[in-house]
């Protein structure tokens, strides 16, 4: 076994700089160094639910970026001193439908998770980013592009693909009208998406607050969600609306923004929802739901933002104060990413 220093769940309230143990490497791993690794409320909802007792540890961690320091003796697309990025999916079956349509992350066995998951050769748990060190197999390992920031790149790797995904299969380009709600994490990343893929974009934001910083993110126009006249005014107008608010919240206004045809694409908050079926009936209109996304959609989102120069809006911190980090990630202190800076765990 290999051994890392990384920080280890002690409970809801907070987490433990401790020595972890990596397995040694198979033919088709590699080794990353972990450089910069973004903090996503996902982490939050896992050490809310993790018990100190159970037997599995919980290390979070899933949109990380680093350098290869390790090779096993079948890998041939990476060497040692490439820079790459690791997602929040780390294996899949290979061989369901999904699998073989690129689509691992709908795999019908359930993908491997970068944290929280289980290794399918030792049954072993997943340990997640917040670490020095994470073996992973190459093929769920992207090359990163020169012209990203790994820092700011980190959160491309889950927040990113996770807004790209329904960006790209719902066909937005030139000429599209997208609304996103909510510019948080995911929010800010999908108006900067949807921009460079060419589509008239406007923020959904229940106040004013953040018409400058929408904007400056290269968005249209915003349109405040607690003022009827605004949200009348923008009935049956978008083609997609991207609903990135994490708390439950009522879908039929947003449904009301959707054009004929169109789809509301839910990625933020995905427990119960209840809908009238009479909001998706008068305008033929669609309810989705993303989340993730497979290895081609990955490296090609990756391409994306190389090409059009974009990258999460990010606070940097030493990873020694990710308690800090996940304190004001719940109180929505952020604009709108925290990544840890890895290097203190040397």
């Amino acid at each position: 076994m290999r051994t890392t220093t990384g920080w280890q769940a002690t409970g809801p309230a907070g987490l433990r700089r401790t020595s972890l143990e990596r397995r040694d490497l198979r033919p088709d791993d590699i080794a990353v160094r972990v450089d910069y690794c973004g903090v996503c409320h996902t982490d939050l909802h896992a050490l809310r639910a993790h018990d100190e007792q159970a037997e599995a540890p919980l290390v979070p961690g899933h949109e990380f970026t680093g350098v290869v320091t390790g090779t096993g003796r079948e890998v041939t697309t990476f060497a040692v001193g490439d820079r790459v990025a690791v997602g929040n999916i780390v294996d899949s079956c290979g061989v369901c439908a999904m699998c073989e349509a690129g689509q691992e992350n709908f795999c019908h066995s359930f993908p491997t998770l970068t944290y929280g998951g289980t290794d399918r050769q030792d049954g072993s748990a997943t340990l997640g980013g917040y670490s020095r060190e994470y073996v992973v197999r190459d093929a769920f390992a992207y090359p990163l592009p020169s012209g990203l920031d790994p820092a700011a790149a980190a959160p491309l790797m889950c927040a990113g693909v996770t807004v790209w995904e329904p960006l790209r299969s719902l066909g937005v380009g030139p000429g599209s009208r997208v609304a996103v709600a909510g510019l948080g994490g995911l929010g800010h990343l999908a108006v900067k998406m949807a921009v460079a893929l060419g589509a008239t974009t406007t923020v959904i934001s229940r106040t004013q607050d953040k018409r400058d910083d929408a904007r400056k993110l290269g968005a249209h126009d915003l349109i405040v969600s607690t003022d009827t006249e605004q949200m009348a005014a923008a009935r049956d107008t978008f083609d997609v609306v991207i609903d990135t608010v994490s708390a439950p919240h009522e879908l039929a206004p947003y449904l009301k923004l959707v054009a004929m045809d169109g789809t509301l694409s839910l990625l933020g908050y995905l427990g119960p929802v209840t809908v009238e079926a009479m909001d998706l009936l008068v305008g033929r209109k669609k309810l989705s739901s993303a989340g993730s996304g497979g290895r081609p959609a990955t490296a090609e989102m990756l391409r994306f933002c190389a090409d059009h120069s974009i990258a999460a809006d990010i606070e940097v911190l030493p990873s020694s104060q990710v308690d800090t980090a996940l304190d004001r990630l719940r109180r929505n202190d952020v604009r709108y990413r925290f990544v840890l800076d890895m290097s203190d765990l040397d």
